[in-house]
């Protein structure tokens, strides 16, 4: 009897240990589509200081495409404890469908945006076409490529930063604004759905004269293809695309992740997370951190969406809307 009590007990450490080894921390980041090679540098450094931290492993699962057709998979019950969007229309759609608390932006500093970028150019050696700025795009001999505004969180800044930009050189004339806008979308020559494949159609393709996207990603794109020695056009005009996240409540509370969500968003935010931020080329919010990386982040002039459009509710009721503005731009395509 003694045997077998040893034995129980034995037996009954063992399955302790194994359920501690089954209970490691898992996070799921549902995320747009060409922040893929930022979140593995962010995740691997996350991981050692959970580690480090809690004594606990944490698995952090990755998803990458558009941003609204992730939402859209999320709202058609994909997996997801947090979100790192490039568009925070995105988010609204899942408060609306009360899987995100609606006060969102509150949640964390900075409108809940530990990072930011803006629609730029990439063009191929030397910028044979001499492409500076939005006014080159709507040339008869340049053909722009960027992704689909209506699926893309890039495509639409890109869209929104177009219009911003004929708006302020029109003085604000709508009939030549939207003439402006309709030329650049009528040269594009396919909308890809999201800002990765129109980087490859870009650079591995060879369509077009020009790549409209994310200062982050052209910035990866000159790295990774060196040898086609891409050129980065800064133009003289954005519009500030923030990039937002938000713990998934409904999600995460039913999986247990509350709390290592609202850490992992956080820690988006601290020093050591803001210096891989600004490598993989992204603009950040720490002061420091920005200072040092200056000399990689040419000055312009950026707006925001609250600035030109009086906000994200305006440009989905006006622009976005079935029937709005950018459907009846893009009738021709």
């Amino acid at each position: 009897m003694r045997h077998a009590g040893v034995l129980v007990f034995a037996l009954s450490a063992v399955i302790m240990c194994a359920q501690s080894a089954w209970a490691n921390d898992r996070l799921t980041n549902v995320s747009y589509d060409v922040s893929r090679e930022l979140f593995e540098d962010l995740n691997a450094v996350f991981i050692a200081k959970w580690m480090t931290d809690t004594g606990r492993k944490v698995e952090i699962a990755q998803s990458h495409g558009s941003s609204s057709q992730q939402a859209r998979a999320i709202l058609n019950g994909q997996a997801a404890d947090v979100v790192t969007f490039n568009q925070e229309t995105d988010i609204d759609t899942l408060v609306d469908a009360a899987l995100i608390a609606a006060d969102w932006r509150k949640k964390f500093p900075d409108g809940a945006s530990p990072y930011y970028s803006f629609p730029t150019f990439l063009v191929r050696a030397g910028n044979p076409k001499d492409i500076r700025d939005w006014s080159d795009l709507a040339r008869n001999d340049v053909i722009p490529v960027f992704p689909n505004p209506k699926s893309s969180g890039n495509g639409r800044y890109t869209y929104l930063a177009a219009y911003a930009f004929g708006l302020g050189q029109s003085g604000g004339n709508l009939q030549k604004t939207q003439d402006f806008v309709r030329k650049i979308l009528s040269s594009v020559p396919n909308f890809d759905a999201g800002g990765r494949a129109a980087t490859q159609s870009f650079t591995e393709r060879g369509i077009g004269d020009v790549l409209v996207t994310f200062e982050a990603e052209a910035g990866a794109i000159t790295e990774k293809y060196a040898n086609q020695r891409f050129v980065r056009v800064t133009p003289s005009f954005s519009l500030l695309a923030a990039f937002p996240v938000a713990v998934v409540t409904a999600n995460a509370e039913r999986n247990g992740s509350t709390d290592i969500a609202i850490a992992y968003l956080a820690w988006l935010y601290s020093p050591e997370a803001q210096e891989i931020l600004a490598r993989n080329h992204y603009r950040v919010r720490d002061a420091k951190i920005a200072a040092k990386y200056a000399k990689d982040f040419p000055p312009l002039r950026l707006v925001t969406v609250d600035q030109v459009f009086g906000g994200w509710d305006k440009i989905r009721m006006s622009h976005l809307a079935n029937g709005g503005i950018l459907d009846q731009l893009l009738v021709d395509k």
